[in-house]
């Protein structure tokens, strides 16, 4: 049987959903179907787990920010590494080049067809433009994805909201698209490592306190000063509620000085990166996301499997996973006061909080990620019309 040759290119190998969903599907791509590889920039939390993958290439001038001069090199260096995977086999063969996020999407796609690939798939986990972008910054990364759109050959879309948005600014039409959900591992989640009570022992935290979770780089796109002003309302009204964030990024800083500002410092816990995000999830009460806008995060359908209830804001796609009311409540961002009377409400209520989060773990089923990666493969063998 002929194999499908499938290169995955990314930018950064953070600790985010997209970089967690790539590694675990060049991971578990068939191996009498598929010869997979791994290329991506040097840095990043999962960079270690990403060099155990035995076809990764390291990009090593592939940087998430605009350098010119590195992004030339970059691009060269795909184009070089594209050939001799392609020169590796003695038989012409069937490849696919994938790729993610905005950066490895652009340079990508580009390398991709300049080393004659003639199937390239791009996923879009979230638009690099949105409406807090300057104007003119906005209309370039648009007429940026129009023009890269014209050498794609299929596009993978993680909420039929941005499918709807690449229609609207014409970037693709909807023949051109699939919907495939951002997976996750829903057992881990269902059945985490370590109880609730270890898990505040762990930390910290009184075990009848009880705790209000976000997980979320600290980036300007999650809003994060905006959930410790949440934390500050909700504290007023229930006194020995906990806070729990778990990530990191450039507005830490920020974010410690804020905690400060409010006098949170006793029961706010930052926690950084964590690798034990479904231990941190079954040990909390609510989950909260003050995202301005997003794809369909993951920490969504993970706080579902985990059977608990969410606040989160009404962005692109997460009205799809948050059914308002039945597992959760959905917000407008930057509604600080909106979040917290949600938040409060399912911490007073704790019978309605259970009852939310137990439908939650009803509706979670699409978001299995071998469900994400058969899709895939079920995509790929179409694009290619491959028969083996």
């Amino acid at each position: 049987m002929q194999k499908i040759i499938v290169v995955h290119i990314i930018t950064k190998m953070e600790l985010g959903g997209a970089q967690q969903n790539t590694l675990f599907t060049v991971s578990n791509l068939d191996p009498r179907k598929h010869e997979t590889f791994l290329l991506a920039g040097q840095e990043g939390e999962l960079i270690e787990e990403a060099k155990k993958f035995k076809n990764f290439f390291i990009i090593k001038d592939l940087v998430r920010e605009i350098r010119p001069f590195k992004d030339v090199k970059a691009f060269l260096q795909i184009v070089k590494i594209l050939k001799k995977i392609k020169n590796k086999f003695s038989k012409p063969v069937q490849i696919i080049v994938h790729t993610h996020s905005s950066k490895a999407g652009m340079l990508g796609r580009w390398a991709a067809k300049a080393a004659g690939v003639k199937v390239i798939i791009h996923s879009i986990h979230g638009f690099p433009f949105n409406d807090f972008q300057p104007f003119l910054k906005k209309y370039i990364y648009i007429v940026l994805e129009k023009i890269t759109a014209k050498i794609t050959s299929h596009f993978i879309l993680v909420s039929s909201s941005n499918i709807e948005e690449g229609i609207k600014y014409s970037i693709f039409n909807r023949e051109r698209t699939t919907l495939i959900r951002s997976g996750i591992e829903i057992s881990k989640f269902k059945n985490p490592e370590t109880g609730k009570e270890e898990t505040k022992n762990n930390l910290g935290i009184p075990i009848d306190s009880p705790v209000v979770l976000m997980v979320s780089c600290l980036k300007p796109q999650k809003a994060p000063l905006d959930f410790v002003k949440t934390c500050f309302i909700v504290k007023q009204e229930i006194k020995n509620v906990s806070f729990l964030l778990a990530g990191d990024g450039i507005l830490r800083q920020e974010l410690e000085n804020e905690i400060r500002k409010y006098g949170l410092e006793d029961s706010f816990h930052f926690l950084g990166w964590r690798r034990d995000i479904p231990n941190l999830i079954n040990a909390s009460e609510v989950l909260v996301l003050t995202s301005l806008w997003e794809g369909l995060p993951r920490v969504i359908p993970q706080a579902m499997a985990a059977s608990v209830p969410v606040v989160v804001t009404r962005v692109n796609g997460s009205p799809e996973a948050v059914k308002e009311g039945e597992n959760g409540f959905l917000v407008t961002p930057g509604d600080i006061i909106g979040i917290a009377e949600k938040t409060v409400l399912l911490l007073k209520n704790p019978e309605k909080a259970k009852k939310m989060g137990q439908k939650g773990s009803f509706m979670v089923q699409e978001f299995d990620i071998h469900k994400m990666v058969n899709d895939q493969e079920r995509l790929y063998a179409e694009l290619l019309n491959f028969t083996g």
